[in-house]
């Protein structure tokens, strides 16, 4: 099973062909990471509390 580059989680190979280029293989983050993707990058996530 393919994993998410970032935090190590199991990923499926369809999340996989939905959210990462066709010559990638792994995604760079997934729904379980502290991270999101934004445009073309990834970034920190931003705290929704505001603190």
């Amino acid at each position: 099973m393919p994993e998410c580059q970032n935090c190590g989680s199991t990923v499926t190979k369809q999340y996989v062909r939905v959210f990462a280029l066709p010559s990638q293989d792994s995604v760079r983050c997934c729904p379980n990471c502290d991270r999101i993707r934004e445009g073309t990058s990834v970034r920190d996530a931003r705290s929704s509390t505001g603190t």
